[in-house]
């Protein structure tokens, strides 16, 4: 009798084990944001992100840069973009997974939507929970244009080449994110300037750097790439370019 009751009693354990897992998941997948944010410490505006329309208009990319040692990555979107963005009861979480950029070095969710929303990252660090701006979603009224005729390279500097592009069609955005990487994909630098213009590796015209260490000299007849985001004010990609390069 004694073993059939413990039987018993491991099955129900069981069964409540599953059942308590699956409501912390809805619990989650559904928590707005203000009551996430309820009684910690939180630091506006340290979350740097943005979002793209891919190639499929039905698909949006939501990038982040994933600064080293933080935890709890979170996602938050509001149902419309007709509601105030900086009112956070208006956010409400979605459990997503999350994808690898230039091998790690970013993030990115991928996202399937019918709508234009506004959208906010989290992440914690240090235990403080960080939030970015809001990030407003364009891909049905803005498509991302996907470009590569638009960058210039000089490559007569050697290994210290020099990088200008111009707008698309859209001509509202307000920065713009080069990112260097090797040919097999690994993040080299990344920058972010005000003007069309970067030389690798000159520091004079950029306003936010997020490569962690010095970067490598590149070398001649090496295969590399600069990927290049145009960005408006309320953090949605208008501008996708992509080239390789390499000089002798």
């Amino acid at each position: 009798m004694n073993k059939y009751r413990a039987i018993f009693t491991l099955v129900v354990l069981t069964l409540l084990s599953c059942s308590s897992d699956g409501e912390e998941d809805v619990v989650l997948n559904e928590v707005r944001l203000d009551s996430f944010l309820e009684g910690r410490e939180v630091v506006l505006d340290n979350v740097i992100a943005c979002a793209a329309s891919n190639r499929n208009t039905e698909v949006v990319s939501v990038f982040l840069y994933p600064r080293p040692g933080v935890s709890n990555i979170r996602y938050f979107e509001t149902a419309t973009a007709d509601v105030d963005k900086n009112d956070f009861s208006q956010y409400t979480g979605r459990e997503l997974p999350l994808l690898d950029v230039f091998n790690g070095y970013l993030l990115r969710y991928e996202v399937e939507q019918e709508d234009e929303k506004w959208v906010i990252v989290s992440f914690e660090e240090e235990g403080l929970v960080h939030i970015s701006n809001p990030i407003r979603l364009k891909q049905l009224s803005k498509p991302t244009e996907y470009l590569s005729e638009n960058i210039m390279t000089d490559l007569t500097m050697g290994n210290m080449p020099e990088f200008t592009w111009e707008d698309g069609m859209f001509t509202d955005s307000r920065i713009y994110f080069h990112v260097v990487t090797d040919v097999d994909n690994d993040f080299l630098s990344g920058t972010y300037t005000f003007e069309r213009r970067f030389q690798y590796y000159k520091l004079d015209n950029v306003v936010l750097n997020i490569t962690r260490e010095i970067p490598p000299v590149l070398t001649p007849e090496t295969p590399y790439n600069v990927t290049l985001l145009a960005v408006s004010e309320d953090n949605w990609v208008n501008l996708f370019s992509e080239i390789p390069f390499e000089f002798e």
